[in-house]
């Protein structure tokens, strides 16, 4: 662990805070926004995602009990996601501690700068009506969990966009995908830490911090704010920092 840097703990203070707006009010963005800013300042993919991952932990737990208290939750989407995607993170997990981060660096790029757009498109393009078995959501547990611990961010951009193609309160898919991702996290953050060890402690407490004191405003303002001005807002962020990150990849 380095030593506590207080520039450091109040930038991602700040970053976590807004992060966990957008993130707990739309149900996406926290973990591909942070970590695409971590990747940005030259942080290694696995330690990015760990400390993503630890961060939280606790912003998820505090978020996950904002929406049960506004009643933004359906038990059938949590009990169905909760062990796949737990399994889809740790094999995820696994994999990106084992893999040199200069061979994963530009892939989780890519990934991350796919779901920029993907969000950035969410906001012109919604399909309602897909039916969803439990075997779905089971599935899609997997795959989030999995892209998640890869990208260091992913759960909510890969389920939340596609839970909300079904006929469904759009607020109880965005919480119960916000009360699964806990579970998902926790193990996430296990699988790190046993490989790697604790991430930066001023850029995780500052996450915590700041995700923390946003998580119940977030859960609040999921019935308040246009979700679509978020999609731009947020797609247009992420695919900025990517392509300036490849700028940087090939300029070096």
């Amino acid at each position: 662990m380095t030593e506590f840097k207080w520039e450091t703990f109040l930038l991602f203070l700040l970053i976590g805070f807004i992060a966990q707006i957008v993130d707990g009010s739309m149900g996406m963005a926290y973990g591909v926004t942070t970590n695409s800013i971590l990747l940005s300042i030259g942080i290694s993919p696995s330690v990015a995602s760990a400390s993503v991952h630890i961060s939280k932990i606790f912003t998820t737990f505090v978020s996950g009990l904002s929406h049960l208290k506004f009643k933004n939750s359906h038990k059938k989407i949590i009990k169905s996601m909760i062990i796949p995607g737990m399994l889809g993170g740790a094999i995820g997990a696994i994999l990106l501690v084992k893999i040199p981060g200069s061979i994963i660096k530009p892939v989780v790029s890519i990934y991350l700068l796919v779901m920029g757009v993907r969000i950035l498109l969410k906001a012109f393009n919604h399909v309602p009506g897909a039916q969803f078995k439990r075997i779905h959501y089971q599935i899609l547990g997997v795959v989030g969990g999995f892209f998640d611990a890869i990208g260091g961010g992913g759960w909510g951009p890969i389920v939340t966009s596609t839970l909300l193609s079904q006929e469904e309160d759009p607020r109880k898919i965005i919480g119960s995908v916000n009360i699964a991702e806990f579970f998902v996290t926790l193990t996430q953050s296990a699988v790190f830490i046993a490989g790697i060890g604790l991430a930066p402690i001023s850029i995780v407490l500052g996450l915590i911090l700041g995700g923390v004191l946003a998580a119940p405003l977030a859960a609040f303002l999921t019935l308040k704010i246009p979700v679509k001005a978020m999609y731009i807002i947020v797609g247009s962020a992420i695919v900025l920092l990517q392509l300036l990150l490849f700028v940087r990849l090939l300029w070096l």
